[in-house]
């Protein structure tokens, strides 16, 4: 008998770390082994990402159950999968999108579906003795990412009043990857203590970060800025920056204050069109040393991605999220049109491992980089960790050094790490050798 036959799946209701519930998925292979995944869940979430099935019963969960999405698992497809190779990924992947017959997973679930995916991928690592990082990847894995530390949140995932929904920075002048945690969790405890020191809370987000109320946008950069010099850092030598305004919710926020076709930063009250969005971030990234721009305008605005891509992407990073949705066709018009110079991976977007891969590979062909990412709702599950460095992407995205479901995937990288020996290669500056800033 073939030991990575799949014998039998189970799944059930689990909570996320803002509470809610998600789908998690055992699998059991006939050798003995198995693989668990859990998937996550976005606040800010693009159009064109793949459906995450709810059960809308306003009296369980206020709605947010998802007791049908792990019916569909157990009753559905996961019956379908039995006797099939869990190393036959893409097999896998490719009956589940035909179960489902709908181009959005909108039948059974992104969730139901993606729960299955990884589920599978990581059984079959167990069975094969692999960690999960080499069986993705194979033997070149080596490569690991610098973080973009979440450690100002506003927007969407922060009651506060800043409009940009996160502040990140990026420790690219670390020797390791080991020691650019150390140097973020200093710039992190420096920051809580200049935010101390001006009476604000130092209450934290849906993604670890700081959410104090400040004056403006800018007050933010300006005190990470001064949090990494008080951390004893030098800003674009050891810390570069990087923002997700997610451009979308202002554009909505606009249309909804009878402002259509402009951008409101709804917590200030600040209006902007399109062509001044673009004049704002050119201007935002010439002042401090911002390297990465993600959804800086609005999810079908393709000519403004087009023309800031043009101002700008030679120097910063211009990363589609809510525009590509981690979606292999989408990206394919970003190739076509240079609207992006990078692409946020996020696997619940597009709802199989089989379809985020083949994202990432067109990317990679491309010349675009490719930045591996969590949810602002999310498990201890650590399957990006080992994603990103399997794919070799360079940078990941997974929030503040606080929370458990944040520093889970620091911790495995830097077990990785420590598995990798001599072999490892931490990422830092080369992250970013397309860009010319000189």
């Amino acid at each position: 008998m073939n030991k990575n036959q799949i014998a039998h799946v189970d799944a059930l209701e689990i909570l996320d770390s803002r509470g809610n519930p998600t789908v998690e998925a055992v699998i059991e292979l006939s050798g003995g082994a198995s693989g668990r995944a859990a998937v996550p869940s976005g606040a800010s979430t693009g159009a064109f990402e793949a459906v995450e099935l709810r059960d809308k019963e306003p009296d369980r969960y206020l709605g947010k159950g998802v007791r049908q999405a792990v019916t569909n698992v157990n009753d559905i497809l996961g019956p379908q999968l039995i006797g099939m190779d869990a190393t036959a990924q893409r097999d896998i992947d490719l009956k589940l999108i035909g179960l489902d017959g709908t181009p959005n997973k909108a039948k059974y679930g992104a969730n139901a579906l993606l729960s299955l995916s990884l589920a599978a991928a990581v059984a079959a690592a167990n069975s094969l003795d692999m960690p999960l990082y080499r069986y993705l990847g194979g033997p070149a894995a080596h490569r690991l990412p610098v973080p973009m530390m979440n450690v100002i949140n506003g927007g969407k995932h922060a009651g506060n009043n800043v409009s940009i929904q996160e502040f990140m920075i990026m420790p690219v002048g670390a020797p390791s990857f080991t020691e650019c945690v150390r140097w973020c969790v200093e710039v992190f405890g420096s920051l809580r203590a200049l935010l101390k020191q001006r009476g604000l809370l130092t209450m934290v987000g849906d993604e670890g970060g700081f959410a104090p109320n400040l004056s403006c946008d800018e007050e933010a950069l300006d005190t990470l800025m001064e949090a990494i010099g008080s951390a004893g850092f030098k800003p674009e030598k050891d810390f570069v920056l990087a923002l997700d305004p997610a451009a979308t919710e202002m554009y909505e926020a606009a249309a909804s204050a009878g402002e259509p076709g402009k951008y409101l930063f709804w917590k200030t009250g600040v209006l902007r069109t399109g062509e001044q969005m673009i004049d704002y971030w050119a201007d935002l990234c010439k002042n401090y040393p911002i390297i990465s721009l993600e959804d800086p305008l609005a999810e079908d605005n393709w000519a403004e991605w087009q023309a800031l891509t043009a101002e700008i992407g030679n120097r910063v990073q211009i990363v589609g999220d809510d525009l590509l949705v981690t979606n292999p066709s989408r990206i394919a018009r970003a190739v076509r049109e240079r609207s992006v110079n990078s692409v946020l991976i996020k696997l619940n977007q597009i709802g199989t491992l089989t379809e985020s891969l083949a994202a990432i590979d067109m990317a990679h062909r491309a010349g675009f980089t490719t930045v591996i990412s969590h949810r602002s709702g999310e498990t201890e599950d650590t399957f990006i960790a080992d994603l990103v460095v399997a794919m070799g992407s360079g940078q990941i995205k997974t929030g503040a050094p606080s929370r458990s479901d944040r520093t889970a995937k620091y911790n495995r990288l830097m077990r990785i790490e420590k598995a990798l020996g001599t072999s490892a290669v931490y990422a830092g500056h080369s992250a970013f050798d397309h860009l010319n800033r000189g």
